[in-house]
C-alpha cells in the first residue's frame, strides 16, 4: 500500500510539472504591440522597413525569462494565429526577432501582402491571451 501511495504521489507530481511546462505565459495587463510603419494600405518597394512598437511590456531577447518581457514575431500572409501552447513556427510566414529588435528590413514579392505582429515569450510561445497587432495590408510594387 505504501508503494502504491508513493507511486501515485510521484505520478501526480509529474503530471503537475508537465502541465506547468506547457502552460502559456500570462500576458501583462494592458500589453500591446503595433506596427508603426508602414501604414495600412501603403504602397511599398520590394524591400522596405517595418517598425515595431510595444506598450505595457518590455522587450527582451529570446531565452531571457525576465517577467513581463517578450520579443517580436512578424506574421506575413498568415490567416490563422499560431496555436497556443506551442512555439510560434519559424518559416517564411513567421519571422522571429529573438534579439528584441524593433524594426526589420523585409523583402516581399510584388502584390498585396498582410503583416501582423505577435509577441512571444522567452521560448517563442504566444502569451495568454495572445498579444497581437492589428493586421495591415501593404501593396508591394
Amino acid at each position: 500500500m505504501k508503494t502504491f501511495m508513493l507511486r501515485a504521489a510521484f505520478a501526480g507530481l509529474l503530471m503537475g510539472v508537465s502541465v506547468m511546462a506547457s502552460a502559456a505565459t500570462p500576458a501583462p495587463m494592458g500589453a500591446e504591440v503595433s506596427i508603426v510603419s508602414p501604414a495600412d494600405g501603403a504602397t511599398v518597394p520590394k524591400t522596405f522597413v517595418v517598425k515595431f512598437a510595444v506598450k505595457n511590456i518590455a522587450l527582451a531577447p529570446a531565452g531571457d525569462v525576465t517577467k513581463n518581457t517578450g520579443h517580436h514575431h512578424l506574421l506575413i500572409d498568415v490567416d490563422k494565429l499560431p496555436v497556443a501552447n506551442q512555439p510560434i513556427p519559424t518559416d517564411a510566414n513567421h519571422v522571429h526577432f529573438g534579439k528584441a529588435q524593433t524594426q526589420a528590413e523585409v523583402t516581399l514579392t510584388p502584390g498585396e501582402h498582410t503583416l501582423q505582429l505577435m509577441l512571444g515569450d522567452s521560448g517563442h510561445m504566444p502569451f495568454d491571451p495572445p498579444i497581437v497587432s492589428e493586421k495591415i495590408t501593404v501593396n508591394v510594387k
